[in-house]
């Protein structure tokens, strides 16, 4: 069960403390569960683990390769590993591994995939990732989420470590708004109804829940009445939510912090599409773009992925 945060949006605790702070509580009562980190402990504060359970901490250095191939490896002696790096070095740099040593061969890696789209600032356009949910939802068996704040990751955390197979969470390392109150709970493959609405329903999930709650509230005020899904989870997805909630809307918007091809949208779409559902669609998202150089409030800007935008969809789409 879930409860909103009575402050929703005010600024919220690192994800980076959640997700090491879980874990180390997960290591403590479990010696199979082991964390690997590629020369970013710093920065993640996974150095934390390292402090508190010195010998469940493996430093890979920058070599993401080698790292999700160790991963791999580990699980195929019975332990639990968790690794983390940039999303794109999770993902695209590493993708080989993770499909063949993890996926292919039944092994169990838990990756943290950190500062995805808009949130990697001034890392720059080599470090971002638009894509790293659509190579991951490519592999069979795959869990794909992107944590909505530090609660969820927290519960994302302990779910992974009990789930055998790729599994793949990303979400900033900083900043962060509040969406959730303490002690929330969820479900892996199935999605949250933070909003009611009658006439445009729309699906979002991470970092932009907080954009898509203003754009929604805005809208109402407007006399259109938006509902919103935290749809935290994008595979296995919630179809029944979706189609259920869909139903006798007058239009469905996306939202994300990822690219339009292959992420949430896609996702969606297809799930529609597949059902017969017949209503008016717009995935929101990024469009054919490489990442830049800026701050994360620029750079969401840039990539118009602000509350504002949104709204400016919903309304496009309506008319």
């Amino acid at each position: 069960m879930f409860k909103l945060a009575e402050d929703f949006g005010a600024a919220g605790t690192p994800y980076r403390d959640a997700f090491n702070n879980t874990l180390i509580d997960v290591i403590k009562n479990d010696d199979r569960v082991y964390m690997l980190e590629a020369d970013l402990g710093g920065a993640s504060g996974t150095l934390k683990i390292q402090k508190e359970c010195p010998g469940h901490f493996v430093e890979m250095g920058i070599s993401e390769q080698d790292m999700m191939g160790t991963a791999a490896g580990m699980s195929s002696e019975g332990l639990i590993p968790f690794v983390h790096t940039f999303g794109p070095f999770a993902t695209r740099r590493a993708f080989d591994q993770v499909y063949l040593s993890g996926g292919y061969a039944h092994n169990t890696i838990n990756i943290w995939g950190s500062d995805p789209g808009f949130t990697v600032g001034a890392n720059g356009g080599t470090h971002t990732t638009w894509e790293d949910m659509a190579l991951m939802r490519t592999i069979p068996g795959s869990v794909v989420c992107d944590a909505a704040d530090p609660v969820q990751m927290a519960w994302i955390v302990r779910e992974f470590a009990k789930t055998p197979g790729i599994n793949y969470v990303r979400a900033g390392r900083k900043a962060s708004f509040k969406v959730y109150a303490e002690g929330s709970t969820f479900e892996l493959g199935k999605g949250n109804v933070i909003k009611q609405g009658s006439d445009v329903l729309v699906v979002s999930q991470g970092q932009l829940l907080k954009d898509a709650m203003e754009a929604a509230k805005s809208l109402d005020e407007q006399g259109i009445s938006t509902e919103v899904i935290d749809m935290f989870c994008v595979k296995p997805l919630d179809v029944d939510l979706l189609l259920s909630e869909a139903a006798g809307k007058k239009a469905v918007v996306t939202f994300e912090n990822h690219g339009v091809i292959g992420g949430l949208g896609d996702a969606c779409a297809s799930a529609l599409m597949e059902a017969g559902v017949s209503v008016p669609f717009k995935r929101h998202g990024v469009v054919e773009s490489f990442g830049q150089v800026g701050t994360m409030d620029w750079l969401q800007k840039e990539f118009k992925l602000t509350a504002a935008d949104l709204e400016q969809t919903v309304k496009a789409l309506l008319a």
